[in-house]
């Protein structure tokens, strides 16, 4: 049976953008089952309202903007900055709904490379409909789902996520020990590599 790590992202977040590849990376090379779920960052909870935010938050935004950029440029990938706030909820719900419907993979990078070059507003449900119709899924199902239980799921995935600690994005889960950032996918594979070798470390599992 593989080793099944718990990847939590949201498409807004340019630094989960730049995680994919080293993480796609660890199901070749690991030999492990990546286990994707969304978690919807909600900004202005934590952040409060844009007129409040002071000088120091905003250098630390044009700063992680950057650097995301240059980890995209590594990579080849286009990152252009946000236009506006975003809710992420119709394309976490897209998310759950591809997975469903056998094109995951497909949606997840066709979402992140359009909406980090401006080419998707994932918070417009015609155009998320868009995007599940060209991928060869059905637009009004997923309307139908996107607009009834999808809502209160993500929340749940969301609930549960904060129990076991988690913060932000990307977030990945390993045995109970949580591992955040791309720059933290280094770490997660050298628990990867003692945990096939059989060797043991002190637990840093998340207490419940």
């Amino acid at each position: 049976m593989k080793t099944r790590v718990r990847v939590y992202t949201d498409y807004k977040s340019p630094y989960a953008y730049v995680a994919n590849k080293p993480l796609f990376d660890l199901e070749k090379s690991h030999d492990v089952e990546l286990e994707w779920l969304p978690y919807t960052l909600r900004i202005a909870e934590y952040l409060g309202s844009v007129d409040d935010r002071s000088p120091h938050y905003w250098r630390k935004v044009r700063y992680a903007y950057m650097d995301a950029r240059r980890y995209a440029n590594e990579q080849g990938l286009i990152l252009k900055g946000p236009k506006r706030i975003y809710d992420a909820t119709y394309a976490s719900a897209g998310m759950l709904f591809a997975q469903r419907s056998g094109f995951f993979r497909a949606y997840h990078d066709t979402v992140f490379e359009m909406f980090w070059t401006h080419q998707l507003d994932l918070d417009v449900l015609d155009q998320m409909k868009a995007v599940i119709e060209k991928l060869g899924g059905s637009a009004d199902a997923f309307e139908a789902y996107a607009t009834g239980p999808a809502q209160k799921e993500v929340d749940a995935i969301t609930t549960e996520a904060e129990s076991l600690g988690v913060f932000g994005v990307p977030s990945m889960l390993l045995d109970g020990e949580l591992f955040w950032g791309g720059d933290r996918v280094d770490m997660l594979t050298r628990k990867l590599e003692q945990r096939a070798k059989g060797i043991s470390p002190p637990s840093m599992a998340v207490s419940r």
